[in-house]
């Protein structure tokens, strides 16, 4: 019976289950459609209020699309930095071998490799499918010929595996038989252009450097500016080898490369790297040198390493912009909640209305997040614009190559998410704070409504303003920093300082010689002398020198450079002991000039006279020269040797006559040298130009910290402006009473400010110490640094309170100066 009862009722419910479906079935169009009409209606009652509030909608809705504009910029440039190398299909297998060295206890951690690397890796390492050498000769630009075209251009060695490791989009060729031969060539379209124009350029043979003829097999698309490998041309690793016939001698303790390796699966990752560790070691017992694997699609942001482990880098900008982004977005948004409940009173009747004829307190939220909404979708309509005006201005003034992808879908949903976001963050506590509101309390007149939200829109001012201030307060103390990098003294002087590649003809002593008597004899040239490389760039190391006392287990790295005669007079560095190479001294072959931070190392003051040795060679020390920052600006300088061997020279170093028109003097320099090198176009670098690039992160920063800071004091003070007038306008009756009883224009002016200027001191109190904690840790960074002083608070405070009290009081001054008679007629 009771099985029965039970199959029954079971019946029974499927039935009425059945019938409840096929009952919202037949209604899901009218559900449908009375959505719609909802949303509808919500939306045009949102419009109405944007159109009946004109003034209050126009400044939250340039606030907002201030803020969003700032913050589409700064994403954009997350995006850009991100999105670097991340357009190879293998990324996630593809690994660098960086490089650490045992410097006395310390890891310094370096791109080069020894190039005998790659291939033991891969015979000996089975989780490996490719491996690639990347040269990073300081000669890699050369000249590239056809005809009578000639161009300057970069032209890196890579083994052919290289371009199986990283894809690249083929226009002519392939990538298997790209670099298969020692004379071929690959070109990117860029150099095709400038070399063949628009014929074919597969098969064509260019002229390199004037001297060799290479076979161009391939021609690849430009390569995106967010790549970390930047060449105009590749060339095959044992054309490498025929160029520099002293590196097939090279040893374990030569690092001369970079070199890339594909795994078979990104799961070999620990075993390969292990291996790789162990692998200098096994071959040179007594090295100092230690390779491991690190992700290629780290590369370009995690560039800074400590002790021999990634401590940040471009990253941090990156994080660091991102934050910025948000704020900014934050400050906007913060705009719209401070006058929204501002405006509460107005609103509270229509609340008051809704609630009495069955709205609920769910429909009431919908009505102002879709308001909410709706304006964010305005802003975003306007920031776009404000965005493709000012994207070609950041792309030039970065030197990058930003671009909005309308037709990728990650920018719609952004974009999307951006909107909704923005209306939810903006629009969520106005949203619950006016649908709370009692029907029978609005509409018997309650007039206490807006004070209630007072201290939140108080404490959201003041959040506003501390986040404003702490932008200003660091972006003066990033300014006052590049400043005295700038102002600092180098060790020598940059000014009329330029240089030149030796190359072609002077690469013959007689020639050299001729051209340098040529210019001394024109009197444009004051002082010349050879150079390693370009005199800003960082140079090579050794870990093989000693000196007398040197104890057994110091492992100390030198630098060294190759230098000519009046190296030191003509960059303008002091000479403290001995002297500088000269041609009067026969045995400066065998000699060295040593700098401060080297005699500091070696621990003698004065190595005049000092015998060394830097391999199986002695040689006597001869000068100590003060030391200069021509590589790195802002840190200390590094244990430096000089030595005479013009042959190992790149560069020619020369001071312009201060008595000679500069732009007249390099073009004399342009016109001999054409003369006696005419294969060769003369390109003349200002080092004062190469040494700008040093501070290029510092600039960026300082530019965006500045531009940005501006806008989110912009956009906070719209944010006061529009609670000035609503607390006018609320006040205005008090006002005017106020006046009719004696109250001068003075008194009433301090009464409406005062307020106001609590809560900017009071921000100012908070973002102290918060910018004085961000501001120290960037500077961490510098040896030469600038103290954290009181000045830039003391500027940012003022400037703070001069803008609010300049924005609160056009107001503020309006309702002073207005006629009482005007508030007071009807009461």
């Amino acid at each position: 019976m009771n099985s029965l009862i039970a199959s029954y009722g079971h019946r029974m419910l499927k039935e009425a289950v059945y019938l409840l479906v096929c009952e919202l079935a037949c209604n899901w169009t009218l559900i449908h459609k009375f959505v719609i009409i909802m949303v509808f209606l919500n939306l045009k009652i949102a419009l109405r209020n944007l159109k009946k509030n004109k003034g209050f909608s126009l400044i939250n809705i340039g606030g907002l699309a201030i803020g969003m504009a700032s913050c589409l910029m700064l994403l954009l440039y997350v995006s850009y930095e991100w999105g670097y190398d991340k357009q190879f299909k293998a990324i996630d297998r593809i690994f660098i071998s960086r490089l650490n060295i045992n410097i006395n206890g310390k890891l310094a951690t370096t791109i080069a490799t020894p190039d005998k690397l790659a291939g033991t890796a891969l015979q000996s390492l089975p989780g490996i499918e490719q491996v690639s050498r990347f040269s990073l000769s300081s000669d890699n630009n050369k000249l590239f010929s056809y005809g009578r075209e000639s161009y300057k251009l970069s032209g890196s060695f890579v083994d052919p595996s290289f371009l199986q490791i990283f894809d690249h989009k083929f226009l002519y060729g392939n990538a298997a038989t790209a670099l298969n031969k020692p004379n071929s060539v690959l070109i990117t379209a860029a150099t095709a252009k400038k070399l063949f124009g628009n014929q074919n350029p597969l098969g064509q043979s260019i002229k390199y450097d004037n001297r060799k003829f290479l076979k161009v097999t391939a021609v690849i698309e430009d390569l995106p500016k967010n790549q970390s490998l930047q060449y105009d041309a590749l060339l095959n690793w044992d054309f490498y080898t025929q160029e520099h016939p002293e590196s097939r001698e090279n040893g374990w303790g030569s690092i001369t490369c970079m070199t890339f390796f594909k795994l078979k699966d990104k799961s070999q990752f620990a075993a390969v790297d292990a291996g790789l560790r162990r692998m200098i070691k096994a071959h040179d017992e007594h090295t100092q040198l230690e390779a491991f694997l690190f992700p290629f699609a780290k590369f370009h942001l995690y560039n800074e390493f400590t002790n021999g482990k990634p401590s940040g880098g471009r990253i941090d900008q990156v994080k660091l912009f991102s934050f910025l982004a948000f704020c900014v977005l934050l400050i906007a948004s913060i705009n719209y909640m401070n006058l929204s409940t501002a405006r509460s009173e107005k609103r509270a009747r229509e609340v008051g209305v809704r609630k009495a004829l069955g709205s609920t307190r769910g429909s009431l939220i919908g009505q102002f997040i879709i308001e909410s909404v709706l304006l964010s979708l305005i802003a975003v309509i306007i920031a776009f614009g404000l965005l493709e005006l000012s994207l070609p201005y950041f792309n030039n003034l970065l030197n990058i190559a930003m671009e909005i992808s309308y037709n990728a879908y990650p920018f719609w949903l952004t974009l999307i998410t951006l909107v909704l976001l923005t209306g939810f963050l903006a629009g969520s506590y106005p949203a619950f704070y006016l649908s709370s509101f009692t029907p029978i309390k609005v509409l018997k007149g309650f007039t206490g409504i807006g004070k209630s939200s007072l201290p939140v829109r108080k404490i959201l001012v003041v959040l506003q303003f501390s986040l404003s201030i702490c932008m200003i307060i660091c972006a003066i103390i990033i300014y006052s920093q590049i400043q005295y990098m700038r102002n600092k003294p180098l060790g020598f002087s940059q000014n009329n300082l330029v240089q030149m590649n030796l190359e072609g003809e002077w690469r013959k002593p007689e020639k050299l010689e001729l051209f340098k008597a040529e210019l001394k004899k024109t009197g444009v040239v004051s002082s010349l002398t050879e150079f390693a490389q370009s005199f800003a760039q960082n140079g090579e190391i050794t870990g093989d020198f000693s000196w007398p006392g040197k104890a057994k287990n110091d492992k100390s790295v030198i630098d060294f450079r190759s230098i000519g005669y009046n190296f030191s007079a003509t960059i303008d560095a002091e000479i403290l002991k001995g002297r500088d190479f000269s041609p009067k001294f026969v045995a400066d072959t065998a000699s060295i000039i040593v700098n401060e931070a080297l005699a500091e190392t070696m621990g003698i003051s004065n190595p005049v006279g000092k015998m060394v040795r830097w391999g199986d060679s002695p040689l006597t020390i001869v000068g100590l020269i003060k030391n200069f920052s021509n590589e790195r600006v802002g840190t200390k300088a590094l244990p430096t040797f000089f030595y005479y061997n013009v042959n190992r020279s790149n560069v020619l170093l020369m001071r312009i006559n201060p008595e000679e028109n500069l732009s007249a003097a390099v073009n004399t320099i342009k016109r001999i040298s054409q003369q006696l090198n005419p294969s060769y176009p003369a390109e003349i670098t200002f080092v004062s130009d190469d040494m700008k690039g040093h501070m290029k992160n510092e600039q960026l920063l300082s530019v965006l910290s500045n531009f940005f800071g501006g806008f989110a004091i912009l956009i906070s003070c719209l944010g006061l402006l529009g609670l000035a007038l609503y607390m006018a306008e609320q006040r205005k009756k008090e006002i005017s009473i106020r006046k009719v009883l004696g109250a001068d224009l003075k008194s009433i002016l301090i009464l409406l400010n005062k307020d106001f200027i609590k809560l900017v001191l009071i921000a100012n109190v908070i973002a102290f110490p918060v910018a004085f904690i961000f501001a120290g840790n960037w500077l961490k960074s510098y040896d030469y640094k600038i103290a954290i002083a009181a000045g830039p608070f003391i500027l940012a405070a003022v400037m703070s309170l001069c803008i609010a009290l300049l924005t609160i009081s056009m107001q503020s001054f309006k309702i002073a100066k207005a006629n009482a008679v005007d508030a007071l007629k009807y009461e």
